[in-house]
């Protein structure tokens, strides 16, 4: 593909900024703004990237990954506001779950120890990661709100923080792991994953490109629970003061 070929994909841009002017839904900036937006990061990225394969200095793709890091907290913090020290929270939470399955890929010789393997798959650990702890927060967030009540009366009867939020936190880490497990089910026989789609594209043997399609949906498995469970048990504990009473909802971020 040349730059040619990608500008005539703006017809499918143009298809949604005609509905929504002729149907008056007022998508037309956001639209635009996000085309112009991921044209722009894209391409940055992409020779950001062949600049860190061609090197292959392991300084560049640590940075990348605390980019990509870095980035994803910044976005999933929003939605945990009211929660005192989302921000590192979140940060803990994605590092641990990189340093997780990086280190059974590489441990075990799943995946070289390239920029190219890497990288990828790093965005791909931490960007899932970062949507799970979205889901888990807003989820989060609205347990806690509507069962305040609930909370009160277990801690009045002698509970525990940990007893008193155990419902709203498991509901949670519930909700927020459905969408994954419940797309891998029909894997294949609804979608063909991006992944396995774009090596078949790009010549690959579609047994091979199956073969690395199925170790990223195990490895995104992992990544969802693990970003709900840790991210779950991390958040709770600023809910509660030292004397285990439940704190307002509406808590200022103290990072």
């Amino acid at each position: 593909m040349n730059f040619l070929t990608l500008a005539l994909t703006l017809v499918f841009v143009i298809i949604p900024l005609i509905l929504s002017k002729t149907l008056k839904l007022g998508l037309e900036k956001d639209t635009l703004i996000a085309t112009i937006r991921s044209i722009i990061q894209l391409l940055v990225v992409g020779y950001l990237l062949q600049f860190v394969f061609d090197s292959e200095n392991i300084i560049y793709i640590l940075l990348m990954i605390f980019l990509m890091i870095g980035a994803a907290t910044l976005n999933a913090r929003k939605k945990g506001a009211s929660i005192r020290g989302i921000t590192w929270k979140l940060v803990v939470t994605f590092s641990f779950v990189e340093l997780l399955t990086q280190g059974i890929l590489l441990g075990l010789k799943i995946t070289p120890a390239t920029a190219q393997y890497i990288i990828p798959i790093s965005g791909m650990v931490v960007g899932n990661s970062m949507v799970l702890g979205i889901l888990f927060l807003n989820r989060f967030t609205a347990e806690i709100a509507a069962r305040r009540d609930e909370t009160e009366l277990i801690l009045s009867l002698g509970g525990t923080p940990k007893q008193a939020i155990h419902r709203q936190l498991i509901t949670s880490i519930h909700a927020s792991t459905i969408p994954t497990i419940e797309s891998q089910k029909t894997i294949g026989l609804v979608q063909l994953p991006g992944m396995m789609s774009g090596q078949i594209i790009a010549g690959a043997d579609p047994v091979q490109a199956v073969m690395f399609q199925l170790l990223i949906l195990f490895l995104l498995l992992t990544t969802a629970v693990m970003t709900s469970i840790l991210l779950g048990y991390l958040s709770y504990p600023p809910l509660f003061n030292k004397r285990m009473q439940f704190l307002d909802g509406e808590l200022e971020e103290s990072d």
